[in-house]
């Protein structure tokens, strides 16, 4: 596939590597078995509904920062995002969160019954990790392959978003404090996020093992930001905007910052964030490294209205 080429703003480049990721998963969403059927057509609706895929976005800016070429990275950026849809596919279900609409569209198993979206979830896992195994990625060495494998299971599984959703599962109808929240969505939603951005260091071999440390304080830091302005919205934003029902976890009771701290002191813990996250990268800029789109994605988090 070619390369894009230095789109000059953020908005831009968002939009360019979600038309790529969208190319790559087609890619390889479309060779499967039984592509005429129910479970495939759920694969492909819950992986291309849409989103603005800032996990693969998180692996091709890193990537980049240490030299890799696009096409080296469209494997792991691909895997990560089959990870990201089927947790959304799971998640919207009705023994978890029970929701209908994902991104202004019914959700999975609204649209293919409870089912295929459970089959579809449990394919889109395996799928991810079929690619990270057997893609091309020309000039990854296999043992920088095998640690990106391991990094992405650990965060799909107990010590990383399955975990987390399980605790939040096991929060509900329950008062917790900020400590045991923060623990929920390191693991719910950081996790991913923070191995988006390891899988692009991996992809660089030694040298993105070297700045391992950095990225994952600014992986840390975009993962809860993201998480608290997405509590934030459900309070404040608006269904056409946020494309799913504002104030669902209102209803539900759900813990959140803004229903623990109140949605002015949430909005600070984001900008406490956001300024830890911007720590990190300039530590990294300071090493000659371009930190601009890895910047602008930080700024993008806290100012979202979707």
């Amino acid at each position: 596939m070619p390369e894009i080429r230095n789109p000059t703003t953020f908005p831009d480049q968002l939009l360019a590597f979600r038309q790529r990721t969208d190319r790559t998963l087609l890619h390889f969403i479309r060779p499967l078995p039984f592509h005429d059927g129910d479970l495939v057509a759920s694969m492909r609706y819950g992986a291309l509904l849409g989103g603005k895929r800032l996990r693969p976005f998180l692996v091709y800016s890193t990537g980049q920062m240490f030299g890799i070429s696009q096409n080296n990275l469209d494997a792991p950026a691909a895997a990560v995002e089959c990870i990201h849809a089927y947790s959304l596919i799971h998640d919207d279900l009705p023994a978890m969160d029970n929701d209908d609409l994902r991104r202004g569209q019914p959700t999975c198993h609204i649209k293919f019954g409870e089912a295929n979206a459970i089959l579809a979830g449990d394919a889109l896992q395996s799928l991810a990790f079929s690619i990270l195994a057997n893609a091309e990625m020309p000039d990854i060495a296999l043992s920088d392959r095998l640690a990106m494998v391991s990094e992405l299971a650990a965060a799909s599984g107990v010590a990383g978003m399955c975990g987390g959703q399980s605790m939040d599962l096991g929060a509900a109808d329950k008062k917790i404090n900020i400590a045991a929240l923060e623990q929920i969505h390191r693991h719910k939603t950081g996790a991913l996020i923070r191995a988006a951005i390891r899988l692009g260091a991996l992809a660089a071999g030694s040298s993105g093992r070297a700045a391992l440390p950095l990225l994952d304080s600014y992986g840390a830091a975009i993962g809860l930001a993201f998480q608290v302005q997405d509590d934030i919205l459900d309070v404040i934003g608006k269904t056409e905007n946020i494309g799913k029902r504002q104030g669902a976890d209102q209803k539900n009771r759900k813990n959140t910052y803004p229903s623990l701290l109140g949605v002015d002191k949430a909005k600070s813990k984001a900008w406490e964030l956001y300024q830890e996250a911007l720590a990190a990268l300039n530590t990294l800029a300071s090493q000659s490294y371009d930190i601009a789109p890895l910047q602008a994605l930080a700024t993008f988090i806290i100012k979202r209205d979707n």
